[in-house]
């Protein structure tokens, strides 16, 4: 049994027609109807045996210079449709436009591998876990100078002056260029790993999950990290995290996704002030309170059960199995990405008629 990704094949005349409108000129990266797939196989002959849909027909913008928090439950996709923006998966259906340095928009979904190199040098994935990131054979040198190496930076010299740069930038002393990752610690390695991201001047950065496996004390020297190279680079972040309180510190706007679907979009303080999904609000009443005379002033909202299977997804809307305030229509029909306040969009049939609780 194995599990294949389900892509399209792009012909040569759609890779000469990419150029396509985006939403807005402040947009640097928009992703429409966006689909993966994965197909279970079983057997000699290769029967399908279930079609896992990861992402159906996600739809999202990220402006210039933002720092966009992607939030939900493991399981609902965000890794996916993060590795899917930087074409690590080729995605099933759907387009990723990306505006270049020229202002020309090119649909990135659409385009052959050996054309991609320039795109993934300006859009970098932060990876979870920086123990596994980083290969322990490598020195550091070698681990942030190899897309140096790789997008034409020949000379050793060169990538040194390069790596102790990005080493000082990050909070490390160039000497560690020499030791290996085992020499550092879960927080050192993840600077490692943001200077790596950095190595090739970047205009965005995806960071999958990138403080979660580190401790409270260590998370928040990283955000402020992330924080000024924002500033000092003009980075724009997406943010893939289950952690709304990173959310909150760092991001403009937050997109929430569940089963493989954005349910929910807006600014950050609008979201965390006047939620429009009841999937929105049980995330919200999760986030811990720091002081302990607040922990019991009011009862916690969960949502029901567990996340469905997305090789079996439910009909109608995907929450409805776990929704206290489920209707008839809401088990029949898929509530369309509408914008139920100004400003702010949700996937729910009952969004305005409902007062959910905040933050």
């Amino acid at each position: 049994m194995h599990n294949k990704p389900i892509v399209p094949t792009a012909t040569a005349e759609q890779e000469r027609s990419l150029s396509v409108p985006m939403s807005g000129d402040d947009v640097l990266l928009e992703v429409k109807d966006l689909s993966m797939h994965f197909v279970t196989r079983k057997g000699l002959r290769a029967h399908v045996v279930s079609n896992v849909r990861a992402l159906e027909n996600v739809t999202l913008a990220i402006r210039e210079g933002e720092a966009l928090g992607l939030v939900g439950e493991t399981g609902c996709g965000k890794t996916t449709l993060g590795r899917c923006i930087v074409r690590a998966y080729e995605p099933t259906a759907g387009q990723i436009l990306y505006r270049q340095r020229d202002g020309a928009v090119v649909d990135v979904a659409q385009l052959r591998k050996k054309k991609l190199k320039p795109y993934q040098g300006e859009v970098r994935l932060v990876f979870q876990d920086p123990y596994s990131s980083l290969n322990p054979r490598m020195t550091l040198l070698e681990i942030i100078g190899e897309p140096l190496l790789m997008h034409g930076m020949s000379s050793r010299h060169d990538r040194e002056d390069k790596v102790s740069e990005l080493l000082s930038k990050v909070g490390l002393r160039p000497e560690f260029m020499r030791r290996y990752p085992h020499a550092f610690s879960g927080g050192q390695r993840q600077r490692v790993s943001i200077a790596r991201a950095l190595a090739l001047d970047p205009r965005m950065v995806i960071a999958d999950e990138a403080v979660s496996a580190l401790d409270v004390s260590v998370r928040a020297q990283i955000l402020n990290l992330l924080e000024d190279l924002q500033a000092e680079s003009q980075l724009t972040y997406l943010m893939i995290t289950h952690d709304l309180s990173v959310v909150d510190y760092l991001c403009q706007r937050v997109a929430v996704m569940y089963l493989g679907r954005v349910v929910e979009l807006a600014d950050t303080q609008q979201v965390y002030n006047n939620p429009q999904h009841p999937y929105t609000e049980a995330l919200l009443s999760a986030i811990p309170k720091p002081d302990p005379r607040l922990r019991n002033s009011r009862p916690r909202i969960t949502a029901r059960g567990e996340m469905p299977d997305a090789s079996n997804a439910p009909s109608g809307c995907p929450f409805h199995t776990r929704c206290a305030y489920v209707k008839e229509v809401c088990q029949t029909e898929v509530p369309p990405l509408r914008e139920t306040a100004r400003g702010q969009w949700a996937a729910c049939h009952r969004a305005e008629e409902l007062a959910l609780t905040p933050i």
